[in-house]
């Protein structure tokens, strides 16, 4: 399982959660439920990096911990800027490709991408305990 897709998946998770938002309904419950394997980690893994982490395991035992993406980079000297940047982007492609593949209208992918830096930082700013 790719450890950016999972944090950017759980960030939103927990975004949404908060509620008001046109991505959905509010969420119940966005705390992890179980560990993940962590293999198959890239020479180079851009969340990691700002994270200032040295692998997956590490990143989900701070996050299983309770511990938010800001505390983590704190605590590691990490940057939290390149954080919700890197997320940002990320899902900008997201969307971007689903506005493609027409899945979205394209009143629904300006709504979306309007609340993107707020939603992520949110997230990343959120614990998961």
């Amino acid at each position: 399982m790719n450890i950016k897709r999972v944090m950017i998946v759980g960030s939103m998770i927990v975004a949404i959660s908060f509620g008001g938002t046109t991505w959905g309904k509010p969420i119940a419950n966005a705390s992890p439920v179980a560990k993940w394997s962590a293999t198959n980690v890239a020479e180079k893994d851009d969340l990691l990096e700002a994270l200032n982490q040295s692998s997956d395991q590490e990143l989900y035992d701070a996050l299983y911990d309770g511990k938010s993406l800001k505390d983590i980079a704190l605590e590691n000297g990490g940057n939290i800027g390149s954080i919700i940047n890197l997320q940002v982007n990320q899902l900008t492609q997201q969307l971007d490709q689903r506005l493609a593949n027409g899945s979205i209208t394209r009143q629904q992918y300006a709504a979306q991408k309007a609340e993107l830096q707020e939603i992520v930082t949110q997230s990343v700013m959120t614990s998961f305990g």
